[in-house]
């Protein structure tokens, strides 16, 4: 049995401010992170769902970027409203959120 029903990992890292890239901080990462953690607490998921602080998670030009696991959905979520509805409809009832969903174009 996992420790962890899903795990949750949020970019918050930072570059230089003169990168092209930009990063998740910059757009508001932390900000998303500390919600996740409060919401997922007030839902009383706290011990099933884990809100992990990520390096880069090489989705910068989406970002912030997130990675829920197992399940290896990406999203771009960028208020609380987003957040909320990837708890919501992803975290509760196991429905990808698909408006939010990063879409990865296949290497050749």
């Amino acid at each position: 049995m996992p420790r962890f029903r899903k795990h949750l990992f949020i970019c918050n890292n930072k570059r230089e401010e003169d990168d092209p890239r930009g990063d998740c901080s910059a757009r508001g990462a932390c900000e998303l992170i500390d919600y996740a953690k409060e919401r997922i607490s007030e839902i009383g998921l706290k011990g099933q769902v884990r809100i992990n602080k990520a390096g880069c998670l090489d989705a910068c030009a989406q970002g912030p970027s997130m990675v829920v696991y197992p399940d290896d959905v990406w999203y771009a979520p960028r208020t609380r409203e987003d957040i909320e509805e990837i708890i919501s409809e992803h975290i509760q009832n196991n429905r990808i959120v698909k408006r939010l969903a990063i879409v990865f174009k296949k290497k050749k």
